[in-house]
């Protein structure tokens, strides 16, 4: 499944700091996301890829450059709608899991229900099928601390979800798990992307992950240099010579 563009962004460009200390973070990126496809933003550090996550995700704001969501632009919206623009629409995944320590699994997903205004026995009970989605059904009522890191991971993309966001975005989502694990969080959000017609985007420097994406998407400082896309008809995460390969000039 696909349809059109849920993310869009034209000629980005991100300035930090200023004067002397002055940086170009982003140079003119463009890109596009599409329902039912998992994406790798992959570049060296300081490659400006968090960054490009942070502008895509609502929380930064571009210096200049255009940025749309569900199709509606977000430049120029303050605080409290840019907050509503991502309660609709997006979902986080961090490295570092940010789950609320004194909260079992439940309890963790709910909080991303309540801040949408689903409350009482509905988000219990949406709480309860995302978490049995991802594997994590005997896990229900654990803390944190009663829970391996991929199963840590795991509560993190199943409250991502929870409120049907038409986008996902995850930072370095494997990058704290060993192997067993990274692969388990990988084949999850690649499920998350076909079976659920989601757009995925994943900011990750893990080789490991590359044979579970549809597109892979190269950036060096601060733009985008090329793209590599996944046959049609190859399903196999095994695959990770992807071809079709498009170079990107400046």
């Amino acid at each position: 499944m696909s349809g059109p563009p849920v993310l869009q962004c034209e000629n980005v460009v991100k300035e930090l700091g200023q004067g002397a200390g002055l940086v170009m973070a982003l140079r003119g990126v463009s890109l596009e996301l599409v329902p039912g496809e998992l994406t790798l933003l992959m570049g060296p550090s300081g490659s400006g890829k968090t960054t490009l996550l942070s502008i895509l995700g609502g929380i930064m704001t571009p210096t200049s450059g255009t940025l749309k969501i569900a199709g509606q632009p977000i430049n120029g919206l303050g605080p409290e709608e840019l907050a509503k623009v991502r309660r609709d629409h997006i979902g986080f995944i961090f490295q570092s899991y940010n789950l609320f320590p004194t909260l079992n699994a439940i309890e963790n997903v709910r909080i991303a229900l309540d801040v949408r205004g689903i409350t009482g026995f509905p988000a219990t009970s949406r709480a309860e099928e995302v978490l049995r989605d991802v594997g994590l059904g005997h896990r229900l009522t654990n803390f944190p601390g009663n829970l391996s890191g991929g199963e840590q991971q795991r509560v993190a993309v199943a409250r991502a979800i929870a409120s049907s966001p038409s986008i996902v975005l995850a930072d370095e989502p494997t990058a704290a798990l060993d192997s067993e694990n990274g692969k388990a969080v990988m084949e999850l959000l690649s499920r998350v992307a076909r079976e659920q017609n989601r757009s995925v985007l994943a900011v990750t420097h893990d080789n490991r992950t590359l044979g579970y994406a549809d597109r892979i998407i190269r950036i060096e400082d601060g733009k985008i240099v090329g793209e590599e896309r996944r046959p049609e008809g190859v399903n196999s995460p095994e695959i990770t010579d992807l071809t079709k390969r498009r170079k990107l000039h400046a």
